[in-house]
């Protein structure tokens, strides 16, 4: 579909459902209540979430761009897949990486990774500190302790100085509930995926205190060859209001998991063993073993205190403390030039032949060539936000408030498997020079992780190094609201140091960085105003000074430092207009975002067929990359609405077009996993299209009541105008076209479910749900991470694209099945 047909799409659509509904135009009601599963009741339900710190849209008289996804849609959504599924029908928003396995998908807001994203779990950020990452196999759980989502696209409305260049996701968990009951949850789904949950509240006792508490284990094999996974969730909340003007909870929770992981591979190798193929795999013991796997524990805890102070002025605070512990495995190949490197070839279907190499090695006893190693990344993290509000008259209200963060990182490599011999022998440590042997092995039990991992340095393989991060912030915020119009200003400034400690590259004098300090800030404003009593237009505007990441500050995986690391520069314009009635609701939104001093990274994989690209590296291992240096402008439409003829059936439908391109030339640096530097380019990236994200969409989706109880719903989607996410430049100062890039197929998807709910007795409650994902079982590549055009090196072509291209097939047909007894 071309750019000016879907134009005419989403202004046809917006005319024709506005029609249906101006004859039924009344005042509309409050607009955004995110609701709780039982009953239908607002969060003022639960004891307390910290409503003062967390920035929800409805709190700013002032709209922004926001869709709120409710405890009911994760539920019906989600399935066995992690809770980014919930998000697949949301303007701007495309999840990619589901194919790696549990817990890897990666949401892209507006064209931007989840680096450049900001996660937000009852107000306190979840990014990584050190690259601003996301991980959702941390989060499995999440699906299960989210009571709501909120979803703000671009600017939002966090006060904090945050990464939301794309945008905003508050996840709103469960808190400590008024009423006692609880309920039990068991599914099943395709691969031999289940999963049960076990869930009590005590309710309020003495109207003072309260515990919620739940646990969920899952596991499965996976929809790809070799990704098993399995985990558990808990999650504890206690209650405590010893007060009317105070209000305390403690919320402690953990995901912890391990699941094996597939990586994007050639499209060549995928037609020939099958769209399911994992080269990560072989065959070991008569069972299929994978050499990557993820695994981690991440305990959070988190206390939330809010203090009515008077009826104009109130305080809510949020400590917090996560503990970080696991790693994900790989190859380890003898680094000693004497010995020969040794790695497992591959048999006619693809596979490694590691049993082949397991029983060479355990016959020949003593030193191994070839093992598996544990990339070990342990963090603590503690840190504090609190918010004071003060309404100074009944027009104009004023937030000020902190955020303070301390985190420390500890990186290195163990081994888990000598895959058959006594030990492995390290030359590379610089403090020992003569080299060691490495004979401890480690599990990737996660539970283990939290205490299992070596702290000898004559046991660590490769790398060993850590890193302080200390984050310092303040914020305030001014906001007026009279009669038909709103306004709001808000500043922020911040000041963060790093520093980087490194034992394998430099003696004990000289492993101690110097520490680099950086001071960033964001000034947002906006203003809006009611037409009339259904109709609103607004408009924001934003700029942030944002400081490197850590991982940018330093070079080469070392303590050198980046003199040309710089603050990332980011200017965001906003408008909309909001129509609300009876039975109809649509948001359009236009933005415009640039964004300079990017820096951005990945990942290739190695090849027979792109080896010469790569000298020196080794054929089937896979290279970072970091290219920065270069800038981003990303523009856009948007439209959201749903219409409600009968009180049985909802019709929903959304709609996006962007227009995201790359300014200026990169530098480009390859590393192999040992983290030396393999090869550095300089690439004009000037006009092409920014890759990894849809960024023409549209979607329509109805929720229609059978009978009473008894109700189907289905969600169609289109995905177009999209590109491979590494675009590879080219040196033509000139270039004007999308030559450099990958352009992938357009593709279209339909899911479809149905729920049955039956109500007990008057407490207990019983609710059956059957979804079919993709249910037309259509194949399509949802991402590719290189942009290899179809005349690179004479390559084949698949419907266009060059078949040495590293890509992911999308899941075909799926299905899960839950039942639910409410109590």
């Amino acid at each position: 579909m071309r750019l000016n047909s879907t134009k005419l799409l989403l202004v046809g659509a917006f005319a024709l459902m506005a029609s249906l509904s101006f004859a039924q135009v009344v005042e509309p009601s409050d607009s955004t209540k995110v609701e709780q599963e039982e009953g239908n009741v607002s969060l003022g339900e639960t004891l307390i979430i910290g409503k003062g710190v967390i920035d929800l849209a409805d709190d700013r008289k002032t709209p922004i761009a926001a869709t709120t996804i409710t405890k009911e849609v994760i539920e019906q959504k989600v399935g066995s897949n992690d809770i980014t599924q919930a998000f697949v029908n949301t303007p701007s928003i495309y999840v990619a990486g589901q194919a790696g396995g549990f817990g890897d998908s990666r949401v892209i807001t507006r064209g931007f990774d989840q680096s450049n994203t900001a996660f937000l779990l009852n107000g306190q950020p979840i990014n990584g500190m050190e690259d601003g990452k996301v991980y959702w196999s941390n989060w499995s759980g999440m699906s299960d302790i989210a009571n709501a989502v909120q979803i703000q696209r671009g600017l939002g409305s966090s006060k904090l100085a945050i990464s939301s260049v794309g945008g905003t996701y508050n996840f709103v968990t469960k808190a400590t509930d008024k009423k006692e009951g609880g309920f039990f949850s068991a599914g099943i789904a395709n691969d031999d995926f289940y999963k049960t949950t076990l869930a009590y509240n005590t309710g309020l006792i003495n109207n003072k205190f309260g515990v919620s508490v739940m646990m969920t284990h899952w596991q499965g094999n996976g929809y790809n060859d070799g990704t098993k996974g399995q985990g558990q969730n808990y999650f504890i909340s206690l209650g405590y209001k010893p007060s009317e003007k105070h209000t305390l909870n403690l919320l402690f929770t953990g995901a912890p998991q391990w699941h094996d992981q597939n990586y994007s591979k050639s499209l060549a190798d995928l037609l020939k063993y099958g769209r399911k193929y994992n080269n990560n795999t072989g065959y070991l013991n008569g069972d299929l073993f994978n050499e990557r796997r993820n695994y981690y524990h991440k305990p959070i805890a988190n206390l939330n205190w809010d203090w009515d102070i008077s009826d104009k002025t109130s305080l809510s605070t949020v400590l917090y403390a996560s503990w970080g512990r696991g790693g994900g495995t790989g190859t380890a190949t003898t680094t000693d030039k004497a010995y020969p490197t040794t790695s497992p070839g591959r048999d006619e279907n693809g596979l490694k032949k590691i049993q082949e190499m397991y029983d060479k090695q355990l016959a020949a006893g003593g030193r191994s060539g070839y093992g598996i190693r544990q990339s070990v990344n342990n963090h603590q993290w503690y840190g504090v936000v609190s918010n004071l509000n003060h309404k100074i008259t009944d027009e104009l209200s004023f937030n000020v408030g902190f955020d303070l963060r301390t985190y420390k990182g500890e990186h290195f490599q163990q081994l888990s498997n000598l895959m058959g011999g006594d030990y492995m022998y390290e030359t590379r440590n610089k403090r020992y020079p003569k080299g060691y042997k490495v004979s401890d092995t480690f599990s990737t039990n996660p539970w283990k992780a939290l205490s299992d991992f070596t702290n000898n340095a004559l046991q660590k393989w490769s790398y060993d190094y850590s890193e302080r991060i200390n984050y310092g912030g303040m914020f305030a915020q001014l906001e007026y609201a009279k009669d038909n119009i709103t306004a709001f200003f808000q500043g922020s400034a911040s000041n963060q140091s790093n520093q980087r400690w490194d034992y394998f590259n430099y003696d004990a004098a000289n492993e101690k960085s110097k520490k680099i300090t950086n001071w960033g800030y964001n000034l947002k404003g906006g203003a809006s105003y009611t037409i009339a009593d259904n109709h609103k237009v607004f408009a924001n505007a934003g700029y942030y000074s944002r400081q490197p990441f850590h991982d940018n500050l330093f070079m080469n995986y070392k303590n050198d430092i980046n003199t040309n690391a710089e603050n990332e520069k980011i200017l965001g314009l906003e408008f909309g207009y909001k129509f609300k009635s009876r039975n109809f609701w649509a948001n359009l939104n236009a933005y415009y975002t640039t964004w300079k001093n990017r820096v951005d990274g990945g990942s290739v994989e190695v090849t027979e067929r792109n080896k010469n690209d790569f000298p020196g590296a080794i054929v089937g291992s896979y290279l970072n990359f970091i290219k920065r240096g270069f800038e981003q402008e990303h523009k856009g439409l948007e439209l959201e609405m749903s219409y409600k003829p009968l009180r049985t059936l909802e019709l929903k439908g959304y709609a996006s077009l962007g227009d995201w391109r790359y300014k200026g030339s990169t530098v480009q640096d390859y590393y192999n996993e040992n983290q030396d530097l393999i090869k550095s380019t300089v690439q004009n990236l000037n006009k092409l299209k920014v890759g990894d994200a849809a960024q023409t969409q549209f979607g329509l989706g109805l929720a229609y009541e059978l009978l009473k109880g008894l109700s189907v719903d289905a969600d169609y989607r289109y995905n177009g105008n999209l590109y491979g996410k590494n675009v590879l430049g080219v040196n033509d100062d000139t270039v004007n076209n999308e030559s450099g890039n990958l352009k992938l197929p357009s593709y279209n998807i339909m899911d479809a479910g149905v729920t049955w709910n039956y109500k007990l007795t008057n407490r207990n409650r019983l609710t059956l749900r059957f979804n079919v994902n993709n249910v037309f079982n259509h194949i399509y590549i949802s991402e590719s991470t290189t942009s290899y055009q179809s005349d690179y090196k004479e390559a084949d072509n698949y419907k266009g694209i060059n078949v040495n291209n590293q890509v992911y097939f999308g899941y075909g047909r799926t299905w899960n099945a839950s039942v639910k007894i409410t109590i």
